[in-house]
This record gives C-alpha cells, sequence and structure tokens, in this order.
C-alpha cells in the first residue's frame, strides 16, 4: 500500500541486506523506520509491539531466525532462536508456523548454508503473505459488491475493529483487503473505525491507514458499534483474526466478541478475514484452549498521544494506585460468524466448512 504516494511494506530487507520495519509505536503522529539488526532486535520488535498482527509478527519472526543465522549458524543456535522468539507473543499461530517453517527448512542442512536459505525463505513467506492478503481482498470484494447491489450502488457502511490492515500483514492487509479492493474498484464505502482500547489500534492505526490511502472513515469509540447497527448504520462488519480453530471460532483483540453479539442481535453479517496459515488444525474449542496473553497494567492506566508540546508521551487516565486487567484478547464462537473469508474463497465457520476448504491440512 501507499503513504503518499509512495509504495510501502511493513517488513523489507534493503539492498545492502539490512531488514527494516516500519516502528509502529509511533503511529500515526511519526513514521519511524527502524533496522533489525539482531535476536534481541527482533524479540523486543515482537515483545513490545513495535511490530503486531498475526501475520506481520510471523514475517517477522522468520526474518528474526534469519538475522541469527547471520550471526551464529549453529544447531543450538537454531534451536535456541525457536524457544527466545516463540515465548515473544504467545496467541498469535503465524508466530509458531512461521518459526516451524524456518526450522524445517533450515534444520537438514550444514551450518553453512543456513543464512542465504533463511533470508530466502524469509522473504518468500513475506510474498507468500501479500498474495493471500489480495485473494482475500477479492475474494471479501464480492460480498461488498453484494450489497452494494442490494442497496442500488448507495455507500456499503463497514465496520472493523483494531488493525488488521497492511500495517498487521506484510501488504494489503486481511480485513481491510476486501475494503481497499472495493475503494478500487470504484464502490462507495464508509468504514467505522473502532478505536480498539487499551492500545487503540484503530485509531492510532486504521484510521492513519484510510486517511493515507483516502477511504471515507469516521473513528468511533468501541461502545458506539452497538448503537450505530441498531440504527441501521452498518453494512457489515469485517474483523481479523490472531487465531482460529478448526472448528472455527476466532481469537482476535479483545472486544471482537461484543461486536459478534451485537452483530447476531441486529442482523449484521459478521465476517472474519483470515489468512490459511491463522487456522491451527490442533485446536477445537477457543475458549478453553487457546491461550490469550495478559499484557500490562499500563496499556489500560495510561493512553499514549501528541503532547501540547509537540512530543509523543503517556498520560495517567485513571486514579493513582489502581490496579488494572488487560487480557489482549478474546474468542468469538463460530455460531457469531457469518462466514471466514479466506484466499480460497468465504468458509462456513464450521468444522465441516473448513474441512471443504482446506482438506489437504484438516485434521481428521
Amino acid at each position: 500500500m501507499k503513504i503518499d504516494g509512495t509504495h510501502y511494506r511493513s517488513i523489507w530487507r534493503t539492498a545492502e541486506g539490512r531488514v527494516e520495519i516500519i516502528d509502529q509505536r509511533w503511529l500515526p503522529h511519526e513514521l519511524r523506520i527502524v533496522a533489525l539488526e539482531t535476536r534481541a532486535d527482533v524479540a523486543a520488535a515482537i515483545r513490545e509491539m513495535w511490530v503486531r498482527g498475526a501475520p506481520l509478527i510471523g514475517a517477522t519472526a522468520a526474518y528474526g531466525v534469519a538475522v541469527q543465522m547471520a550471526h551464529d549458524p549453529s544447531d543450538a543456535s537454531l534451536a535456541e532462536t525457536w524457544e527466545v522468539l516463540h515465548a515473544t507473543r504467545p496467541t498469535a499461530i503465524n508466530l509458531r508456523w512461521a518459526l516451524d517453517e524456518m526450522r524445517r527448512i533450515l534444520q537438514p542442512m550444514a551450518p553453512a548454508d543456513r543464512a542465504d536459505a533463511a533470508f530466502r525463505r524469509a522473504g518468500e513467506i513475506c510474498d507468500e503473505d501479500v498474495e493471500i492478503n489480495r485473494r482475500i481482498g477479492e475474494n471479501g470484494l464480492a460480498i461488498i459488491r453484494d450489497i452494494a447491489a442490494r442497496k442500488g450502488g448507495g455507500r456499503v457502511n463497514v465496520l472493523t475493529h483494531c488493525n488488521a490492515g497492511w500495517l498487521a500483514t506484510v501488504d494489503w492487509g486481511t480485513a481491510t483487503s476486501p475494503i481497499y479492493h472495493a475503494v478500487e474498484a470504484g464502490i462507495d464505502v464508509h468504514v467505522f473505525v473502532d478505536e480498539t482500547r487499551p492500545r487503540n489500534q484503530g485509531a492510532h492505526l486504521t484510521a492513519w491507514e484510510m486517511n493515507h490511502h483516502g477511504v471515507s472513515h469516521d473513528l468511533i469509540v468501541d461502545n458506539a458499534g452497538g448503537h450505530l447497527m441498531q440504527h441501521g448504520e452498518v453494512d457489515l462488519c469485517i474483523v481479523g483474526t490472531d487465531r482460529t480453530t478448526a472448528r472455527g471460532d476466532v481469537c482476535n483483540k479483545i472486544g471482537t466478541y461484543l461486536k459478534a453479539l451485537a452483530a447476531q442481535a441486529n442482523g449484521v453479517p459478521f465476517y472474519v478475514a483470515l489468512p490459511s496459515p491463522t487456522i491451527d488444525w490442533t485446536v477445537s474449542d477457543g475458549v478453553r484452549e487457546i491461550p490469550i496473553e495478559e499484557r500490562g497494567q499500563d496499556e489500560v492506566t495510561h493512553v499514549q498521544g501528541r503532547l501540547e508540546d509537540g512530543r509523543i508521551g503517556h498520560v495517567l487516565i485513571s486514579p493513582d494506585g489502581t490496579p488494572a486487567r488487560n487480557p489482549a484478547f478474546d474468542v468469538t464462537p463460530a455460531a457469531l460468524v457469518t462466514g471466514l473469508i479466506t484466499e480460497r474463497g468465504v468458509a462456513e465457520a464450521s468444522a465441516a466448512g473448513l474441512a471443504a476448504m482446506f482438506a489437504e491440512r484438516a485434521v481428521g
């Protein structure tokens, strides 16, 4: 996607061989590009959310293995790197998938061959993610096009939660890819962007994306979604996912479950856009089996923004001494999901629906 007319991915390798990312902690107020030069840099980038979003976390982890192989390609280093990077974010399944893939490719090789092979496979993982997300957009476009036709060409209003945009992937995004495709197809689309407390990824990232791509949108507080649905102002919801179970339960940013409940109560279609590496075929019951990351209290008790003097800083919004809980994700049961928009098509949110769409990967 483009920033002020210049194409960017969220992670890339330069001609000089550096791995660079957009450091998302400073958006929307500053665009900062940083290099990831060591395994420690990569671990910090994932853990401290310089990068975030399941597909991008996986791609970054893949490059993290490559960076480490350039420093130390030994068997011990490869095994330790898997453990170090896997511990950074426990919920996003793409992290484990990417690390397993890198280990599968590199383990049989002589250590001297590992660095070049690792950088090559990490680049391929990034390219594959871009193509998957492009196809997700094409399949989701059909849903938006159908709604537009039923409205006689009228505006299609989409509600999103968190950031499942190109900043959460390598390019295109998941939930935003159908939106970007619809805009390019000339469909009148308007996006309601949930702020997404506590880290405000909607306000900081999705709104920033919409602004730079010229997509009509309004930023709304998280609690406004149900009200808008009650009054017929939302035609559909599209969200992303960090892990999807084999039966179609969806683990996504905290607050997604409440949006799904409101959508069901008001007859609003609720779609989840997901690349197939986000499906965890080993898990069936999302509520009981998916580990939910609990993050620090400061994300709840403080907000980040641009201060009056122009600096980016954090402001305390709660009383001194008040403790906070910060579960980062929740699980939306498959029964609340209208459909799963994948790179192969729109699947029913069920074990049968996913098994039919990905027969070669489904666990019998």
